[in-house]
């Protein structure tokens, strides 16, 4: 079938196969360019079908040879009927994988289940041994609650008053002000339950308790902070008590990982283009700026190059992995530069409907969400026809 993006707000609801499958070539191009990482050989990633997490295994794979299990929750294809751009990326990836003499297997369905945990320790068990990385790169809008069965919703709030400032519709380029009811205790707790780390411990404590983590083993999620101008909505906001759990719970998990020498890192990492940060107003306003002064700069990356870096640059070094005073491992260091940010600044006071084309790099951003979905990606026919229905080789039953 021909298959086109159809648009439904901060979402598109179909996703190219060829076009996803040639996103994570490329990605694996730019590693395998870089050269060899003394890094992981087996390794567990928890989100690993898009974005940081899809990178991650991308990046353990080709830069280190190591083998990969990636748990994920994608929508499988039928016919007439294209899958989810995670399941894509995941089917390519494992062919590229094989193809190369990897080990890959991947297990689809809710990471928050204990049914999802176990199946996952089965496999190590029965396949790796045990694993020396495991990344923990989860971003959903709800999770149930594997012992209380609560479902828990997050939310994308301040908190103590309504916030109002600038936002982009980035499929119109319309620029238009966004106020934002604050929220309430109940809001807090419940995106602290879905993004906060008691899930990540939860992980931990399954496998560790099961023999699976290596001496030595590393364990790492991702979180982001970003500048003022986005922290009434993000760091000083909802998502920002979650990210603060989360950042706890690396300490917590270091010490329970003392006895094999492992250690628990969170990774602030750039803001980039994804399906979650597309939802959260003002942010796409905030990354169209923050790309052109970065791309002016020459230090732009996307997701391979910011998990490439990552692991050749500060976990995987001879040396200690160095952290800021909060203990978190900052790969956001070039869009935190005083000078970008100053500049980023700038352009957001003039920032118009009208501005914006100039000013902003919004053509970039809506090009990077395009190509989530695996369209407006070099290199692909889209006037093709493609096969929508694509296996994943190493999928667990």
């Amino acid at each position: 079938m021909i298959i086109e993006p159809r648009m439904r707000g901060f979402i598109c609801l179909t996703a190219h196969p060829d076009g996803c499958a040639q996103n994570v070539k490329n990605q694996i191009e730019y590693v395998k360019s870089k050269g060899a990482i003394n890094g992981p050989k087996k390794v567990l990633v928890i989100g690993a079908s898009t974005g940081f997490g899809l990178a991650s295994r991308i990046t353990a794979a080709y830069g280190s040879g190591a083998s990969t299990i990636g748990v994920f929750f994608e929508k499988a294809p039928s016919e007439g009927k294209t899958a989810s751009p995670g399941w894509y990326n995941s089917a390519a990836f494992e062919k590229e994988a094989h193809a190369a003499g990897l080990y890959a297997k991947s297990i689809n369905g809710d990471a928050f289940s204990k049914e999802i945990k176990e199946k996952t320790i089965a496999t190590i068990k029965a396949d790796l041994g045990q694993v020396d990385l495991v990344i923990y790169s989860l971003a959903s809008p709800v999770r149930k609650h594997p012992d209380t069965e609560v479902l828990h919703r997050s939310t994308l709030k301040p908190i103590g008053g309504t916030y109002t400032n600038k936002t982009v519709d980035f499929h119109t380029g319309n620029v238009s002000e966004i106020s934002i009811e604050p929220a309430n205790e109940e809001d807090i707790a419940n995106t602290v339950a879905v993004m906060g780390g008691e899930d990540w411990a939860m992980w931990i404590d399954a496998l560790k308790a099961e023999n699976l983590l290596a001496e030595g083993a590393t364990t790492v999620a991702y979180s982001y902070i970003g500048p003022a101008l986005t922290e009434a909505v993000y760091r000083k906001g909802t998502i920002g008590r979650a990210k603060d759990d989360l950042e706890a719970t690396a300490f917590k998990i270091s010490d329970k990982l003392k006895d094999i020498d492992g250690k628990a890192y969170v990774s602030v990492n750039k803001a980039l283009v994804t399906q979650a940060s597309s939802a959260i107003p003002v942010i796409p306003l905030y990354i169209s700026l923050l790309y052109k002064v970065m791309k002016a700069e020459g230090i732009h990356e996307g997701t391979i190059e910011q998990i490439q870096r990552l692991y050749a640059d500060r976990l995987y070094t001879g040396s200690p992995v160095p952290v800021d005073q909060e203990g978190r491992i900052r790969i956001d260091d070039w869009e935190m530069r005083e000078d970008v940010q100053a500049k980023v600044a700038e352009l957001w006071k003039a920032a118009t409907t009208e501005t914006l084309p100039a000013i902003g790099d919004l053509a970039g951003y809506r090009s990077d969400f395009l190509s989530l979905f695996g369209f407006e990606v070099d290199q692909v026919d889209y006037q093709k026809e493609a096969n929508e229905v694509v296996a994943i080789e190493g999928l667990v039953d």
